[in-house]
């Protein structure tokens, strides 16, 4: 396997191939010369990365005796090779030629592109992942060198010619996440095929075991309900998360929380986005309410003096409306020679004309702003609540943004920079947006935080998301925040400090690649993750497998296939069985080669299930070799 990135994705991605499924794995990263020279235009994000990748590379090259994040030990060789770009030499030394899969996850599209022909060039019998930010883009490109190499290898049957490629977004992978940790009651859904799944968290009830639904899960930490307990881990042992338990378990763990599969529906046709109320204009939007009772004040007393007319004149009330306006309006002949109660409604009408001439004016200007103002930012409106508070609007935060609204979430947006590449999405779908830096005062009391119901804080610098949270947490103690950190170790020590100071409000701490690394390793094996759920700092994956090629699933029941702490057979993808058995599985329903289950694992128990890292012996003497290589 070979990893080619110069981020945490890239470093998280090898180890997860390296300790979990136990591949030979080459990282190949840009060459970091030995006195590095800080160009004159570089910006404080990109130092920050590349003081990230320097740091990321003296941790793999430096060791490699660490024990893996699960408890077992790898058996592949890692090895780091060091160039420039990755073009055609950097791919044939990293082995291009003999290798099974290779991942592209430069941050940069361009990059990963160039580097995915050249290698489909080299080698067309070779497995791509790349990861592309552009979606649309990315189905084209997945057409196209699935075409090459059918091209390079023309008399060869295309079902053993295993060159799929496959166009991820680590972005696109964690945003169902990150959005699912900010909104409270909103389920965590994986759509597999012809199904939706909807996984959900169940708090804890003293003294009784967790409801298990359709089927338990994860069992949350025990340690949820200590303010100085850690967020759970692979590393908290007994009292962390407890991935896919079996019943027995589940039965005995009495007050803890759960992730339960609360229901499995049939999945309709994708509809396409329905249009926001607030991108049309409706007759509130374009007056203010003062106007709005300025006006009706106006047509009231229109009706009052022609009703005034009607009953002193006798006139036809048409007739003495019609007069009405012209007296408003000052075009009606004066009423000389005619009775007292006629010139006095005259003099009364021409008052309100007066009355009248101004908010005509202001309602002109106020719909010719509201008119200009149609395509630009909107502020957030000062009655506004329950909303999420949504900070950042990059690669991340613009995902984020569309599953929040989406899901018909009020969100309002704050973002220092307004060339952002999110400012346009949220210009579209007609979401308040604050523009300024959240570190100066006044902007998060702008996007109305005191009356919102989360923070999602997901900008690229960990110090402005922490200050934003703890600012906000200053303002509304209670509100439930979720942070994006880079350093695990620095997202533990936030995490309890602010669990501690706050102990009746939620606070969750994210990492993009952490959640998106699972996925991208899936599909270097050649199957495809369908979702993954985060399970506090764990991760638990869902995927589709065809039943003949595993001898673990083949000529076994439901229940007899099920490995407590590995995986779960949770559902048909729907091609098989009858409308309700593609989710109601009865435990004695027997498995066979014509079946393509979806299951539930952790990342070991996927690769075990896969045939990579299964029936070792975990006392054996595993290769923790790391070699560097550098031109």
């Amino acid at each position: 396997m070979i990893v080619c990135g110069d981020d945490a994705l890239a470093h998280r991605l090898a180890r997860e191939l390296h300790e979990v499924y136990g591949e030979q794995v080459t990282l190949l990263v840009p060459a970091l010369p030995d006195a590095p020279r800080t160009p004159a235009g570089r910006t404080g994000r990109a130092l920050a990365l590349f003081g990230r990748v320097t740091a990321a590379v003296t941790r793999t090259t430096g060791t490699g005796t660490g024990t893996p994040a699960d408890g077992a030990d790898p058996t592949g060789a890692l090895r780091v090779v060091e160039s420039a770009e990755a073009d055609d030499r950097a791919l044939t030394d990293a082995g291009a030629e003999r290798a099974a899969a290779l991942a592209l996850v430069h941050e940069d599209d361009e990059t990963n592109i160039r580097a995915a022909l050249t290698a489909r060039r080299l080698n067309p019998r070779l497995r791509l992942v790349i990861r592309l930010y552009n979606r649309k883009l990315g189905q084209y490109l997945e057409t196209l060198l699935d075409q090459a190499a059918a091209v390079a290898e023309p008399g060869l049957d295309p079902e053993k010619l295993d060159a799929a490629t496959t166009v991820l977004s680590d972005v696109d992978t964690a945003a169902p996440g990150l959005a699912a940790a900010a909104v409270a009651g909103t389920s965590k859904v994986v759509q597999a095929g012809g199904l939706l799944l909807h996984a959900v968290d169940r708090p804890p009830v003293a003294g009784q075991a967790p409801d298990p639904g359709l089927c338990t899960l994860a069992l949350l930490s025990a340690t949820a309900g200590d303010p100085a307990g850690c967020e759970g881990s692979e590393h908290s042992g007994d009292a962390g998360p407890r991935l896919l338990p079996d019943d027995r378990t589940v039965a005995a763990a009495t007050g803890r929380a759960a992730v339960t599969l609360e229901a499995v529906t049939p999945a309709g046709p994708a509809l396409p986005p329905a249009r926001l109320a607030a991108s049309a204009l409706p007759v509130a939007s374009l007056f203010s309410r003062r106007l709005r009772w300025s006006l009706a004040g106006a047509a009231g007393a229109v009706l009052a003096l022609a009703l005034a007319s009607t009953l002193t004149t006798g006139d036809h009330p048409l007739h003495a409306a019609y007069l009405t306006l012209l007296d408003i309006f000052a075009i009606g002949d004066p009423a000389v020679g005619e009775p007292t109660s006629r010139q006095v409604l005259q003099i009364l009408a021409g008052f309100v004309g007066l009355l009248l001439l101004p908010v005509i004016v202001a309602a002109l200007l106020e719909g010719l702003g509201t008119f200009r103002t149609a395509t630009t930012l909107r502020r957030p409106p000062r009655g506004l609540s329950g909303h999420v508070v949504l900070l950042g609007l990059g690669k991340v935060g613009t995902r984020v943004l569309a599953r929040l609204r989406a899901l018909n979430i009020p969100v309002v947006c704050v973002e220092s920079d307004p060339e952002a590449r999110g400012v346009a999405v949220a210009r579209r779908l007609r979401v308040p947006t604050v523009i300024g830096d959240v570190t100066e005062e006044g902007v998060l009391e702008a996007a109305r935080i005191h009356r919102a119901r989360a923070l999602l804080a997901l900008t690229s610098v960990d110090i402005t998301n922490l200050e934003a949270a703890l600012s906000a947490r200053a303002v509304t103690p209670e509100l439930r925040v979720v942070l994006r950190l880079y350093d695990d170790d620095f997202a533990t020590a936030v995490f309890r400090t602010l669990r501690t100071a706050h102990p009746g409000a939620l606070t969750r701490s994210r990492s993009v690649s952490h959640l998106a690394a699972p996925a991208f390793a899936g599909a270097m094996m050649g199957r495809q993750v369908l979702g993954a759920v985060p399970v506090e700092r764990r991760v638990l994956l869902f995927a589709a497998v065809d039943v003949a090629d595993h001898p673990l699933l083949d000529g076994r029941t439901v229940a007899e296939s099920f490995r407590p702490g590995a995986w779960r057979v949770i559902a048909l993808d729907g091609r098989g069985g009858g409308p309700g058995e593609a989710w109601r599985l009865r435990p004695e329903r027997l498995l066979g080669p014509g079946d393509r289950v979806v299951v539930a694992a952790t990342r070991r128990g996927l690769a075990e299930l896969l045939g990579r890292g299964g029936g070792r012996d975990e006392h054996g003497a595993p290769d923790n070799s790391v070699r560097t290589e550098r031109r």
